[in-house]
């Protein structure tokens, strides 16, 4: 069971296809490992076992007559606790909607149910997905699996550790200061932020906005690449989708890099990393070299985009304004931080923002005319104990707001640029660490290549957690 748990989704998928393994004998693995691991790490908080088995008959049953299949047919994925899924509770992580049940899918959902897979539940998130660890007050916290005193990560912390343990082969999260990238890089997993509209979403609240992305994850490049491709594409119900349909996202990854000008991280502006961390990715250059990359230590002019990040992101949180007003004492102290600084916004303030945003975005595309890639660490720490709700100090350097420690991330946000975390070594206690490939204006596909070609070089997404195969 656990052999079949431990495929990748492209060979699991192809296994399905040519019947070396039936759906049900899929899903019948992973609910068995979600029996015997989902305990000790609390990554699948609501869990529709029966309902799935249901799916996975049918499958089997259309496939046997001859039905066209999807890209994800037989596949097992999991929701974040943010995605609406119809008939199947979705509590954002808040009391407020402790019971709540959607009668509709996302647009997320819906796409990967048509390309074929099967919803299996929805992975644990922080309430409404604030902060890069993931806790919240209906199901509690989600644990490291390499290490269960430690944290997970967020926002899409239960849907890292699911893949992590082999719970399932393919997981979606969402990313807006680094809630894709983060929990992958703390489990060892790949976490893909793609540019805005490339994943669409239905226009609520402010559809315009694109901080916020939804995207795949997995344990591998190719089996991302194979996610997105089932949930990219237009979509009349997305006013910012991306016309480019996602099918090509299933191709052959290969490519030559000879000659390939690579950027290389310093500070990001002298912002602080941990030694261990730095150590890990530094450690990477030579793989890049090997590929034939020309890598030079260079980085894009990202001045006014820790400020406009901020103010932008504080105005999001406006969106939860009825919920906060009504249930002040359901919110954590962050939301309700962030939803005050966003109360205190101007005209000013948010003509400011833009305009600093629209500069940073032409200096990286500037910076990208000589740099196809962009490269740097996921995060600025390791995996930190559960306990603690966000990092405050790095290297001795104290940190202004909750989410300052993931500058790393949401700097990048502020680009709209492609960027995949990918596992890259481990820290000198066995702690995963993750390094971000950071790609030109809506070039995906570039940064999935690359992201492969470094995977084949490093095999580091071969380590399982050892609790996962217990």
């Amino acid at each position: 069971m656990s052999d079949i748990c431990f495929l990748n989704a492209t060979e699991m998928a192809a296994l399905i296809r040519r019947k070396k393994l039936s759906a049900r004998e899929v899903m019948e693995a992973h609910l068995k490992q979600i029996e015997l691991v989902n305990p000790k790490v609390n990554a699948i908080v609501t869990l529709v076992a029966e309902r799935a088995m249901e799916a996975a008959r049918k499958a089997d049953e259309a496939q046997a007559n001859g039905a066209r299949l999807g890209a994800l047919h037989g596949l097992p994925v999991a929701h974040k606790d943010l995605a609406e899924t119809a008939g199947i509770r979705t509590t954002y992580g808040s009391r407020i909607f402790k019971d709540n049940i959607p009668q509709q899918d996302a647009i997320i959902v819906e796409r990967a149910k048509k390309a074929g897979a099967i919803t299996v539940g929805k992975s644990n998130t922080p309430e409404f997905g604030a902060g890069s660890q993931t806790f919240n007050q209906v199901f509690g916290s989600t644990k490291n699996p390499y290490d269960l005193t430690k944290t997970c990560g967020g926002s899409s912390g239960g849907a890292a550790v699911a893949l992590a343990c082999g719970m399932v082969p393919l997981a979606d999260g969402s990313d807006n200061g680094g809630s894709l990238r983060n929990p992958a890089a703390y489990s060892g997993i790949v976490g893909f932020r793609p540019s805005p509209g490339r994943v669409p979403t239905s226009a609520v609240g402010n559809a315009w906005a694109t901080l916020g992305v939804q995207g795949p994850m997995a344990r591998t490049v190719p089996d991302v690449a194979l996610f997105l491709s089932a949930i990219a594409g237009p979509d009349p119900r997305c006013p910012i989708s991306i016309a480019e349909p996602g099918t090509p996202f299933a191709g052959k990854l290969e490519r030559s890099f000879k000659g390939v000008r690579v950027a290389w991280f310093k500070d990001l502006g002298g912002i602080p990393f941990d030694r261990r961390i730095r150590a890990a990715v530094d450690a990477q250059r030579k793989v890049f070299e090997s590929l034939g990359c020309i890598v030079e230590e260079a980085e894009p002019d990202l001045r006014g985009a820790n400020e406009a990040y901020h103010a932008l992101r504080a105005w999001g949180y406006l969106s939860q304004a009825e919920n906060i007003r009504d249930h002040p004492d359901l919110v954590k102290d962050t939301i309700l931080f962030e939803y005050e600084r966003g109360l205190k916004l101007t005209a000013a303030d948010l003509a400011r923002a833009t305009a600093q945003r629209a500069q940073v975005w032409d200096h990286m595309r500037v910076f990208q005319q000589k740099y196809e890639y962009f490269i740097l660490p996921s995060t600025q720490v390791p995996p930190f104990d559960i306990t603690q709700e966000y990092v405050t100090e790095i290297e001795g350097v104290k940190m202004d707001t909750y989410i300052d420690w993931m500058r790393c991330c949401y700097l990048i946000t502020a680009t709209e640029a492609p960027s995949l975390s990918v596992p890259c070594g481990y820290t000198p206690e066995g702690l995963p660490v993750g390094l971000q490939i950071v790609g030109r204006h809506r070039d995906e596909w570039s940064v999935l290549q690359l992201g492969n070609a470094f995977e084949q070089s490093t095999k580091t997404n071969r380590r399982r957690p050892p609790l996962a195969s217990a």
